[in-house]
């Protein structure tokens, strides 16, 4: 639970029963005096007084019309004194500012109140679609997933999107930019684990001209170029720990300032967030910030993997081969892939039909076979170096192709390909790769 107002929405499974949306939320509740049973949701500050225009009206007549306010914050809720006359206490000590958390209570005049966590399910329906944006899936564990993405789309509330590697985080981000209000503005993207620590501050926030070495110009961070749009913060739980406290800033108060600069420069962006690893274990270890974590886990969502949706291999094969109506997929082979583990999730399931396509087998299982199409093979040479020459042609390609893709990122091309960055960066100096 967060010990601030921003306290996360989370998905609820069970085995056999529609997904649950669990959200909780802050409340200020009035436990003695006049009014008592009275309260009010925290969604912001919050001032308790006399005067009717308070957030938390009472009658209690020694308390003043403006006695207290609590501010959340990402350490807690600040209970702060408003020069009230009779005073605000915690456990009988009268305080001037003092931090608190949910179950903590105070007194001003003769009342009592209490910080409460609230929470409340309500069962998501299981959508219709079998497609959304890039994802595709006719599977409940898909269309549970289309089903909370469509409840938290037409909102700006902060995302985190977890799952394995490879089963499409980036596209359930882009998707709920699309379908956003903001799908008019720019979609910046952010991978935290591809730039080094040193450059991760320059990418996010900018920097001036002089900054540092090798910054000859000005140039805008990510959350400048994404103004008016969704930032995606790709791989979060890499993000350095001594750069956290500065992206948490920058979420609490919507503004940025550039490396070398002074100027506080506003900014208005959604933010989605994703990550392979469990951030609440991260958190336990010390390798996450608590309130960081909180503050971008607002509405949590979690991708399938693929072996949680098998039968949707068949329509993502398709899906994968729509531009080339030519290749066959043979049932026996859609059974294998269906059989096979895929620990790539669908990342690895398109590869290998990358592969496949690459080396032009009209099926995916048939490759030496008659229904090659257009791979001349010299039998009259030795089969090794035969295979060797047809194997160099496969990787210069594919390597080709999943740069392009990528846009010349090493490290997430190496991260689609389930490699290793050395081994990338050894393929593509062996081809001659730029």
């Amino acid at each position: 639970m967060s010990r601030g107002g921003h306290v996360p929405t989370s998905v609820i499974y069970e085995a056999g029963r529609v997904p649950e949306i669990e959200s909780r939320s802050l409340d200020l509740l009035v436990v003695q005096g006049p009014d008592e049973g009275r309260g009010v949701v925290i969604r912001g500050p919050v001032t308790v007084g006399t005067n009717e225009g308070a957030d938390l009206v009472l009658t209690d007549r020694s308390v003043s019309r403006r006695h207290a306010e609590l501010r959340p914050s990402g350490d807690g809720l600040w209970l702060r004194d408003l020069d009230s006359t009779n005073g605000t206490f915690l456990k009988g000590t009268r305080v001037r500012e003092a931090l608190l958390e949910a179950g903590s209570s105070f007194e001003v005049g003769r009342t009592r109140i209490e910080i409460r966590c609230t929470t409340s399910r309500s069962r998501v329906p299981l959508s219709r679609r079998t497609k959304f944006g890039g994802l595709v899936g006719e599977s409940k564990a898909m269309r549970r997933l289309f089903a909370l993405l469509e409840r938290v789309c037409p909102t700006d509330v902060t995302v985190l999107i977890e799952g394995e590697t490879g089963t499409g985080k980036e596209l359930a981000a882009r998707a709920l930019h699309e379908c956003s209000q903001r799908s008019q503005g720019p979609f910046g993207v952010v991978d935290c684990s591809a730039v080094s620590p040193t450059l991760i501050e320059a990418e996010l926030f900018g920097h001036s001209r002089g900054a540092f070495t090798g910054a000859e110009r000005e140039r805008p961070g990510a959350f400048e170029h994404a103004n008016g749009g969704t930032v995606f913060l790709d791989e979060i739980g890499e993000l350095p720990l001594e750069l956290q406290p500065k992206l948490l800033r920058v979420l609490q108060e919507r503004e940025v300032r550039r490396i070398g600069e002074q100027v506080v420069r506003p900014v208005d962006v959604r933010v989605v967030a994703a990550t392979n690893r469990n951030l609440a274990d991260e958190v336990g270890r010390g390798r996450f910030r608590e309130d960081l974590y909180y503050r971008i886990a607002v509405f949590r969502v979690t991708m399938p993997a693929l072996r949680e949706r098998v039968d949707d291999i068949p329509l993502l094969v398709q899906h994968f081969l729509r531009d080339r109506p030519g290749v066959q997929v043979s049932e026996q082979t859609m059974h294998k892939l269906q059989r096979a583990s895929w620990p790539g999730n669908v990342r690895e399931l398109y590869n290998a039909v990358e592969r496949a396509l690459v080396l032009s087998f009209d099926d995916l299982d048939t490759p030496g076979t008659s229904q090659a199409s257009s791979i001349e093979v010299d039998a009259s040479r030795p089969f090794k170096e035969v295979k060797g020459e047809l194997v160099e042609e496969f990787e210069r390609q594919y390597i080709q192709q999943l740069l392009d893709r990528t846009e010349g990122n090493i490290s997430r091309a190496a991260r689609e390909a389930g490699i290793d960055r050395k081994h990338m960066e050894r393929l593509i100096k062996k081809h001659g790769i730029k």
